[in-house]
């Protein structure tokens, strides 16, 4: 058996110890692709050191045809659904972007109700210099935005982009998608990101939204080229401007039930999470909103789609409607 490098090591025990805290005599899946096989090797040795018992599920089949066909069904094959739902841990070690979109089958939501814990890896394992620390803070300020939120009905967004839009939040509670992934939470990438998460009530959003950060489901590689903008009424996105990008969205939407509707709002706090990939949603500065699915991730959700996909805004400014208080300003923390 070839050793692992010790960078590699590291971060897997990182993943294995911190975020999912593995224990002994745990099952653990681990869903990979081609690309990540080394990724997911190396988190299967540490949890077997720590006494658990992985299983490594290559998934490339599925993944590399989801990424170039969205309409290609993201809910895993059965027997692979069977194994998620009887896993103390799932550990997800594919394409990002293919794996957040993963998070809002319904085996995830099983398997969070059959008490697992449940992440996807980011990308750049081996190389992410990030301390337990870095993550506890992340976490911190994710908590302290869900205290302030609480109770509240009404948030605002505006960015130097143009971004100007109303979002209700009214009876949604919080969703805490940071690294220390507990039982039963909803699953969220591990270790840069952390984010706080709402299904927006949703037939109140009203406004404009413009994506000027990544894109998540038309095809791209990083941010987009030119901006989009959403223009919002009642929930719903009644006009999608732009360039080939915004075609590209407003192709891929059409005739899908429900993609239209404004089914999440979202914002980041970690300081590492890595602009110009599907991580930036989880940037301090940034705020994110997403067109289709809530029901199957979210709390209180009440739309269901086949689509949930993510358009982020840079330098945000996010204000609390009903009190004034600013959660980040100007793309700056200001709790």
């Amino acid at each position: 058996m070839s050793e692992i490098p010790e960078a590699l090591k590291k971060d897997a025990e990182l993943v294995v110890d911190v975020c999912m805290s593995v224990e002994k005599d745990d099952v653990v899946t681990i869903i990979c692709d081609d690309g990540h096989r080394p990724q997911a090797d190396a988190v299967a040795r540490v949890a077997v050191e720590r006494g658990a018992f992985p299983v490594i599920a290559n998934n490339e089949q599925q993944v590399s045809r989801g990424l170039v066909d969205l309409t290609f069904p993201m809910a895993p094959p059965q027997n692979l659904h069977q194994a998620m739902v009887n896993s103390d841990e799932i550990i997800i070690i594919t394409n990002l972007e293919w794996a957040n979109r993963f998070a809002h089958v319904s085996a995830v939501r099983e398997s969070c109700a059959n008490n697992a814990k449940i992440a996807s890896v980011e990308e750049g394992m081996g190389e992410w210099g990030l301390t337990k620390e870095m993550i506890l803070e992340a976490t911190e300020r994710a908590q302290a935005a869900i205290r302030a939120l609480e109770g509240n009905k009404r948030c605002r967004v505006t960015s130097p982009a143009g971004t100007d839009v109303m979002v209700s939040i009214e009876g949604r509670p919080a969703l805490e998608v940071t690294p220390i992934k507990k039982r039963g939470q909803m699953m969220g990438p591990v270790p840069l990101w952390a984010e706080v998460a709402f299904a927006a009530v949703e037939d109140q959003t009203e406004g404009t939204i413009v994506v000027d950060g990544v894109m998540l489901g038309v095809g791209l590689k990083g941010q987009v080229k030119d901006t989009i903008t959403w223009t919002v009424e009642k929930g719903r996105v009644v006009k999608i401007e732009g360039g080939a990008e915004a075609e590209r969205l407003a192709e891929v939407t059409t005739g899908v039930a429900g993609a239209d509707v404004i089914g999440e709002f979202a914002f980041g706090t970690s300081e590492k999470s890595p602009y110009g990939s599907p991580s930036e949603k989880g940037r301090l500065g940034t705020v994110h909103f997403a067109m289709g699915d809530n029901a199957n991730a979210y709390p209180g959700g009440q739309n269901s789609s086949l689509l949930h996909l993510d358009g982020v805004t840079l330098k945000a400014s996010l204000q609390i409607e009903d009190t004034g208080q600013f959660i980040v300003k100007d793309g700056q923390w200001a709790l």
